[in-house]
């Protein structure tokens, strides 16, 4: 691994103080089987860990409802569920606002609760592993497969092809209160990955191999030492950026 810190591959633009600033005028409509309340969560949460809702930024919900076309009972509704998940917060006199960004201590936080539970969901679904998770794990493989930085369009790739990795690994602990709890965390780390690149693909493609490869062996040990070490490193990558971002705002 490279003794020197990752550079973040952009600063982030100013955002405007309110959003969205424009409503779509042809919105689109929920998912089949879907209530408005998880439309507008989904909808919401993506916006959240996608920096379209930067952080701080204040929530119009007048304009997100006119946006998806529907009231805003279902707008607050949501947000109250993303408040309680600490991706908003409800300013009195205000109104909602996505979260500030994460500080560095809540980074190393994050990543002490992520390695306390994440070891040992891995360990429990490399037991657990069927064969539509197998057919699953190499879609992952794939998709993880010779990404580079200077590859926009793979590095997207690759970090939801991670995204899904975790999620198998949490889903598949079969515990729902961990898989819960660890797509959570990753909600939070995904908002921050937005602004900076921190992922380090060429190295994170090599920890993820090894934990897949350990979910395939059905080896419960392996995957819970091939996760233990991925996370300590990833832990390593987001301090050396959350520093470098803190020392920036300082500066």
């Amino acid at each position: 691994m490279s003794s020197q810190p990752p550079v973040a591959s952009h600063t982030p633009a100013a955002e405007p103080s309110v959003w969205p600033a424009v409503p779509f005028h042809n919105p689109p409509r929920p998912p089949v089987g879907s209530t408005l309340v998880e439309w507008a969560y989904e909808h919401l949460l993506s916006m959240l860990m996608t920096v379209q809702i930067a952080p701080g930024q204040r929530i119009a919900i007048d304009k997100v409802a006119r946006q998806l076309g529907i009231s805003q009972t279902p707008i607050r509704e949501a947000l109250s569920q993303l408040e309680a998940e600490k991706l908003v917060s409800k300013m009195p006199n205000v109104g909602y606002r996505a979260s500030p960004r994460m500080t560095r201590e809540e980074v190393q936080d994050l990543y002490t609760l992520r390695l306390l539970i994440e070891p040992y969901a891995a360990a429990r679904a490399a037991e657990r592993i069927d064969e539509e998770t197998l057919a699953t794990l190499e879609g992952i493989e794939r998709d993880m497969r010779g990404v580079t930085d200077k590859d926009d369009r793979a590095f997207a790739r690759f970090a939801e092809a991670d995204a899904k990795l975790h999620r198998l690994i949490a889903t598949g602990s079969g515990n729902h209160l961990i898989a819960a709890t660890i797509e959570r965390l990753h909600s939070h780390l995904q908002i921050f990955r937005s602004l900076y690149r921190t992922n380090a693909p060429e190295e994170a493609a090599a920890e993820h191999q090894r934990i897949i490869e350990a979910l395939i062996a059905h080896d419960p040990a392996a995957a819970e030492a091939a996760v233990r070490d991925h996370l300590e490193r990833s832990k390593d990558r987001m301090d050396r950026v959350s520093a470098a971002a803190a020392a920036e705002q300082t500066g």
